[in-house]
């Protein structure tokens, strides 16, 4: 019920999510959590991660037969927090994606609601294949 949750209490909630998709891929999942120590103490939007994860599932992994990879990493960034969700899927299709999702656009609404535009979200296609999406945050301790 809160808008705001350390980031140590939200990367919790993302690894009990991941431990269930880990079950349900078995080993064609392998995910990377690199959070820098000097930010698990910051403040984010609860659940903010969750349906970036979820997207970076669905989306990125799940349609492919290879082994899929996800990474998330959370380090300062300037004055602020940068969290990146990186998936080894197909990344942006050229000419972009068709529509933007619910829990895309829901994402950036809550983020405006909180934030104002003192923040950043950018979903790229990554140089080594797949999708990164960028949030930079303002420093909410």
């Amino acid at each position: 019920g809160q808008p705001l949750t350390r980031l140590a209490d939200e990367i919790a909630f993302i690894e009990k999510y991941l431990d269930i998709e880990k079950i349900r891929f078995r080993d064609r999942l392998t995910v990377g959590i690199d959070v820098d120590p000097e930010v698990v103490g910051d403040r984010v939007p609860s659940l903010i991660l969750q349906p970036l994860v979820e997207n970076a599932i669905r989306h990125g992994i799940e349609p492919n037969s290879r082994p899929g990879v996800l990474e998330i990493k959370a380090r300062r960034a300037g004055d602020g927090l940068e969290l990146t969700v990186r998936d080894n899927g197909g990344g942006v299709p050229h000419g972009g994606f068709a529509s933007e999702g619910i829990g895309i656009s829901n994402t950036r609404e809550r983020l405006r609601e909180i934030y104002g535009d003192n923040f950043r979200y950018v979903m790229e296609n990554h140089p080594e294949g797949g999708l990164l999406v960028r949030l930079i945050l303002p420093e909410a301790s």
